[in-house]
């Protein structure tokens, strides 16, 4: 009975998930697209809340200076949510090229448990302890206020915004990555809407702006999960599949390692960054760096979501050992990636001041932000390829060089810059660290993404070879 019933539910999921048949362009399309537009909106959650801050009057750069210092603590919670959202996107995917769809469900149901207890996990720890926190990742006396009363709603909000965040991946990785991009737009869509109406209509200031993003997150993980428990659902979260399995819940953290360090490591870099700013620069060269981040987070938004697209793609053909499929998608990702850099570069270049005012226009600011934005900037168009060639790794099983790879810039290159070229050219010095740490990743793991891709071909020819031979001896 069983054999006869596998052939046609393989063909039943084959029609559901066509990545090892359909065209790669139009697979990057169609994944990609709506995962940028995905995370073009869901990146609005944070910098929707700086632009109105950073205007409010009785705020201002204060506000801004508050959020920023908070940022890392909000990293390390998206670093947990992409530890377990992307590894498990990731087994998923290739657990479903590989036909073995009970593994896969059961895969979905031990990701879910894992973002919701630590969704539980983090309100726990952030509640009890946020300022004793706050004060470690470098809030002055003055900027207190503000991060306690923004932070201290956020924690309440973990389990919403890492388990929508998580989940969503496996929504994208499900093969629907249109209604993953629709879960973003309405979580976002209610966080533009609250907060002018939290902030200056109820006058809550800090706690409005942090109110408004949880019930916009809460209303995401509801929209998920409501999907992922419908029965016209080919894959479903059921309660069997939650019982956390050691062996499994460490396959899917171990794939979701690299994007964890990354945010991890992006945290640390925070911390110091913070730090040496506040040396060097006070709490007005903090604000500025809460602008600085928030036009990263837009420019790098559109890479992002193109390297969420893309790893389904070459996690299933992986797994179908289709690898000239991966080769072919990856050639066109990292040409699109390089494109949206060069054009968020553009803009760095010409509208800098456009950029600063969008968020705060006091002179301060204005001045500091304005040289900022050019030199924080000055090498994006390689970081599309840094991205990429590091993805590739993670998408085809690798995670050690995915990690590795992904920690370069932040921790080999970037930490160290800044700690080195501020003691030697102050606050300029600090700011033209990043183009540097960009420019080294970029060649090492080009380097890296080159021979890893020429160590796959050659090992295909060298089975293909193999398995013809054994073919003629059994002739």
């Amino acid at each position: 009975m069983s054999k006869t019933n596998n052939p046609t539910q393989g063909t039943m999921h084959e029609r559901e998930n066509p990545l090892g048949t359909e065209k790669t362009s139009t697979l990057l399309r169609q994944f990609s697209v709506p995962a940028i537009i995905g995370m073009m909106v869901s990146a609005l959650y944070n910098v929707v809340d700086r632009i109105y801050i950073g205007n409010a009057p009785d705020i201002g750069s204060g506000g801004l200076a508050g959020i920023t210092i908070g940022f890392p603590i909000m990293i390390l919670q998206l670093a947990v949510a992409l530890l377990f959202g992307i590894g498990g996107a990731t087994l998923f995917s290739i657990r479903l090229g590989e036909k073995k769809h009970e593994e896969a469900d059961r895969v979905l149901g031990n990701t879910f448990i894992m973002l919701i207890l630590s969704g539980i996990f983090f309100s726990i720890i952030g509640i009890t302890f946020h300022a004793p926190l706050l004060r470690l990742f470098g809030a002055s006396e003055e900027v207190l206020p503000y991060s306690m009363a923004y932070m201290e709603i956020i924690f309440f909000g973990s389990i919403f915004q890492m388990t929508s965040t998580g989940m969503n991946h496996l929504m994208r990785a499900n093969g629907k990555p249109k209604l993953a991009m629709v879960t973003m737009f309405v979580g976002a869509g209610t966080n533009i809407i609250l907060d002018p109406i939290f902030i200056f209509g109820f006058k809550m200031g800090m706690a409005g702006a942090a109110l408004a993003t949880i019930i916009s997150q809460a209303i995401s993980m509801t929209w998920i999960v409501a999907n992922f428990l419908k029965k016209s659902n080919p894959h479903r979260i059921k309660l069997r599949n939650m019982i956390p399995r050691p062996a499994l819940v460490g396959k899917i953290a171990s794939l979701g390692v690299p994007n964890f360090s990354l945010q991890t490591a992006n945290s640390l870099l925070h911390i110091v960054l913070n730090k040496s700013l506040t040396r060097y620069g006070g709490d007005v060269a903090v604000s500025v760096m809460g602008v600085v981040n928030s036009v990263q987070t837009l420019l790098t938004m559109p890479l992002v979501g193109l390297n969420q697209g893309v790893q389904p793609i070459v996690s299933f053909n992986f797994g179908a050992k289709k690898y000239d499929r991966i080769i072919t998608v990856e050639k066109q990702a990292i040409i699109v990636a390089t494109l949206i850099m060069s054009t968020g570069w553009l803009l760095t270049r010409f509208f800098p001041a456009q950029i600063v005012m969008m968020f705060n226009r006091e002179p301060e600011v204005l001045e500091l932000g304005k040289f900022a934005v050019r030199a924080w900037f000055w090498a994006l168009p390689v970081v599309g390829l840094q991205i990429l060639g590091a993805n590739f790794f993670q998408a085809t099983g690798r995670p050690l060089i995915a990690m590795t790879l992904t920690l370069s810039r932040q921790v080999l290159l970037l930490i160290p810059a800044i700690l080195i070229f501020s003691n030697l050219w102050g606050l300029h010095g600090l700011l033209y660290a990043a183009p540097f740490a960009d420019t080294a990743s970029a060649m090492l793991t080009g380097t890296v993404f080159y021979f890893g891709i020429r160590a796959m071909i050659r090992g295909d020819r060298i089975k293909s070879a193999y398995t013809g031979n054994a073919k003629q001896i059994a002739q």
